[in-house]
């Protein structure tokens, strides 16, 4: 059995028993189970045959009350260590690193320090097999956030940004070795030089950062007085990072590979960058598309008519209102929105607004005046004020 299907199985569970069961009371529920998935009961049953088999595995454990112990520190090391694996099925029970046991063995979640877990805990399950002297281990950089103010045009269309970065690297005094100039670190005589140090728990060894070198390998007997012996300090870049269309206010895009360099040959991190957006005078936006209000007089709403919609191209599109538009009916012009990831553009959404005349003449006033004694439009209120008197 490989040690990885050793921590997933919760044995307790597979018995029915609590994790401070006594001996006898796990003896009594083995032999209670095994009765009732025994072969011999459920002849050509595959399925009870697997639960004897995993009724016998967990009993084969914690009966053993060294391979019991060995199991329970194991599984209590994961439940406060490692994001709170406590069995049963590998879900993380708050805290710590987020983490699937396939990122574990495979070294692909990403830790809060950036390094993977399989680099930081790659000696967890070398049955009790010491690190291999050597090198200290390559480090990834740290991420870096920023934050940048764009346009309303520049967030629509994309554009490339300055950003003046301030981050952690090799300190130039020290080449990035934390010695004095003129002196050398020593190997660590803990870890040998590995950055790691193992943690004995029975049958499994539990790798974790050096406590003395605190991970580097190496020792300083007479630190750099730059940066006091850590190896690091701060570095100013300007960089030209590509933000891309169609960007919102309030979105994070990452930049992979552009934050801090790393240590020992390690990968760079990643750039993080905040946006913010700033409003414009006539357009808005609505996810992918882009939203503009038009007044139109009311003889354009009522008689119909073509009217110049502007966009945020710069040409405008003509766009027909046909007869008896009503106040506050949205139109769509295609593809002249923001743009989307597959490269394709969303819609401008047009919402006309009925502009009331402020002052009218003495002709338009007669008119208007003509128009009511004329008009047999029945009371657009009629509805409402019958629905207002039935309740």
């Amino acid at each position: 059995m490989s040690t990885k299907d050793y921590l997933e199985k919760d044995y307790y569970a597979v018995l029915g028993v609590s994790k401070t069961a006594t001996a006898e009371e796990i003896k009594k529920a083995y032999r209670r189970l095994a009765r009732k998935y025994h072969p011999d009961a459920n002849q050509g049953n595959t399925e009870t045959e697997a639960k004897f088999k995993q009724v016998s595995e967990a009993y084969d454990v914690l009966s053993d009350a060294k391979r019991r112990k060995e199991y329970d520190e194991a599984r209590a090391l994961f439940g406060s260590g490692l994001g709170g694996y406590a069995g049963g099925g590998g879900a993380p029970r708050g805290g710590g690193f987020p983490f699937e046991f396939g990122d574990l063995f495979g070294g692909t979640a990403q830790g809060g320090t950036g390094e993977r877990i399989g680099d930081l805990f790659g000696g967890i399950f070398n049955r009790g097999q010491r690190p291999t002297a050597g090198t200290t281990r390559p480090r990834r950089g740290q991420d870096i956030e920023s934050e940048v103010t764009l346009s309303f045009t520049e967030a629509v269309d994309g554009t490339t940004v300055s950003l003046r970065l301030t981050s952690s690297s090799a300190c130039a005094a020290c080449s990035g070795t934390g010695a004095k100039a003129g002196t050398t670190p020593r190997v660590c005589p803990t870890c040998e030089g590995t950055g790691a140090a193992s943690r004995n728990l029975g049958n499994f060894a539990f790798s974790e950062p050096c406590r003395d070198c605190k991970g580097r390998g190496l020792l300083v007997d007479d630190p750099c007085p730059v940066c006091e012996g850590s190896g690091r300090g701060r570095s100013t870049r300007t960089l030209q990072a590509r933000i891309p269309a169609g960007v919102a206010d309030g979105q994070r895009i990452r930049l992979k590979g552009k934050g801090a360099p790393g240590e020992n040959g390690g990968p760079a991190g990643d750039l993080y960058v905040q946006i913010h957006v700033k409003p414009h005078p006539v357009f808005g936006r609505s996810a992918d598309n882009l939203t503009i209000t038009v007044p139109v007089t009311f003889t354009e709403a009522a008689l119909g008519a073509e009217i110049r919609v502007p966009t945020l191209q710069g040409m405008p599109v003509t766009l027909r209102i046909p007869e008896g538009t009503p106040n506050g009916r949205t139109f769509r012009v295609r593809g002249r929105g923001a743009a989307r990831k597959d490269g394709t553009k969303g819609d401008l959404l047009v919402t006309v607004e009925v502009a009331v005349p402020q002052h009218l003449g003495d002709k338009e006033r007669s008119a208007l005046e003509e128009f009511r004694a004329v008009s047999d439009d029945a009371d657009p209120r009629a509805d409402l004020l019958r629905q207002a008197r039935s309740e």
